[in-house]
């Protein structure tokens, strides 16, 4: 196996996994996969764990589990800090160094706050560690005012969500059904009607990338499960206790959920190679990157060029289809054969609202469902995705005792670190004139959909 081909693959995504999946069938091909956790991070139900639907357990899968039955592939723990794309070698936290023939970079992404001054105090969305991170700062607020109700009339209830694209959407509509299905029967001396969802985005719309009737039903739906909707203003400035929007109002809230969009990871600024949108890596319609042979970028972490002349977008489902293809175009450039451009298989495109309340629009030509089918049709394709039959199971328990009991079960309040909030005193601060906080009204007024 030491004269086999060696493939160095850098990240356990759905790049790097399905990339790694498919070389595992090829015994005379030796795979190196590369990742900072020894588990496959389901991204798109984060926002679900977030919300206590599910369990951290259900969406993270261990990397070496696929790979058991496979001896010609490796997985590495370690965080990646250096690539030289010349020798196809890249350089761990740890000082070791791995080389390959092929090098595939598939580190994914990171949240792109935008230079938006106080975005530490923000709750991005992008990785387990920051689903687990939002759902003790959700309980330990509902603990807290649980303990001193005067704190609902100071934010304390009061949940802004950054960004109307469908991490943003998704998480609105979770929370907002969480607040009215479940807390008023955790907390029955707490006037939970109180709370808030707040979705802002500087756009007109909720969900962009679908289409208007799609715009218009998901703005519908959250607004009747009570979030509101500040279309056409975004996030100038975030707090430890407030998100200033641009045009002067100030919302007291001590969550404030970055949905706002994401960039690549910080490695891509390590690696020597040209950096365009995003800061992703710039690459060819075949996975490669120019002038260095046997380097791919794929999935989140690179700009790959669609037909339309634009690349295509960060999807779960590019990720995947590009980590297959650039195996399948290593396995050719090693019988001698060149690599061939990516051919995306769009199988269109979904986001779940609420409680059989869903959008998906399926296939190239987009056929459009809305409401209790769409809803089947999410559960179904993202239970599909996940890897491994257990994972699919446990999910299926868990969003089932949700739909029939309106319960939730993984209510975990352990991460410490952001349950200690500190309220201050009870005197309002100046919030500097022109300043105002906004009512549920005013997101009415704000609300209609273009």
């Amino acid at each position: 196996m030491t004269d086999a081909p060696h493939v160095v693959i850098v990240g356990g995504g759905f790049a790097g996994l399905g990339c790694a999946r498919r070389l595992a069938k090829r015994a005379d091909i030796r795979v190196t996969l590369i990742d900072k956790h020894n588990y496959h991070q389901f991204q798109p139900l984060f926002y679900q764990v977030a919300t206590c639907q599910l369990a951290p357990s259900d969406v993270a899968t261990s990397l070496r589990k696929p790979f058991r039955k496979h001896g010609n592939v490796a997985v590495k723990m370690g965080e990646v800090t250096a690539v030289d794309p010349v020798a196809k070698q890249v350089t761990l936290d740890s000082g070791q160094s791995i080389q390959g023939d092929f090098l595939v970079l598939a580190a994914g992404s990171q949240p792109n706050f935008f230079h938006t001054p106080g975005a530490e105090h923000t709750f991005p969305l992008y990785s387990l560690d920051d689903a687990e991170r939002l759902r003790s700062r959700i309980l330990a607020l509902f603990e807290d005012a649980d303990r001193d109700p005067s704190l609902v009339d100071r934010g304390a209830l009061n949940f802004v969500i950054v960004g109307a694209g469908a991490t943003g959407t998704e998480t609105a509509g979770a929370l907002a059904e969480m607040i009215r299905d479940v807390m008023p029967h955790e907390y029955q001396d707490l006037a939970v009607r109180h709370a808030r969802v707040i979705l802002v985005d500087l756009a007109h719309t909720v969900l962009a990338p679908f289409s208007d009737k799609a715009h218009e039903y998901a703005a519908k739906v959250l607004q009747r499960d009570g979030v509101e909707l500040w279309l056409g203003t975004s996030v100038k400035e975030v707090g430890e206790d407030r998100a200033v929007l641009s045009d002067g109002t100030t919302i007291p809230s001590h969550c404030v959920v970055w949905g706002g969009g994401i960039m690549a990871a910080p490695l891509a600024a390590n690696a020597g190679l040209t950096q365009g949108r995003g800061g992703r890596i710039d690459v060819g319609h075949d996975l490669t990157v120019a002038d260095h042979p046997g380097v791919y970028a794929l999935g989140d972490f690179a700009n790959i060029p669609a037909p339309d002349g634009r690349s295509f977008p960060q999807l779960g489902s590019v990720a995947l289809q590009s980590g297959q293809w650039t195996a399948k175009n290593i396995e050719a450039e090693i019988a001698g054969k060149p690599p061939r451009p990516f051919h995306y298989h769009d199988k269109g495109i979904m986001a779940m609202i609420g409680r059989n309340a869903a959008i998906a629009e399926m296939g190239e030509h987009r056929h459009e469902l809305h409401g209790p089918i769409a809803f089947a049709s999410w559960l179904g394709v993202h239970a599909w995705l996940m890897t491994g039959a257990r994972a699919r199971i446990e999910a299926f328990i868990d969003w089932g005792w949700d739909y029939f009991s309106k319960s939730r079960g993984p209510q975990v309040l352990d991460r410490t670190d952001v349950a200690r909030i500190d309220w201050g005193d009870d005197e309002d601060e100046d919030d500097g004139a022109g300043s105002a906080t906004p009512t549920a009204e005013d997101a009415v007024e704000r609300a209609a959909v273009r």
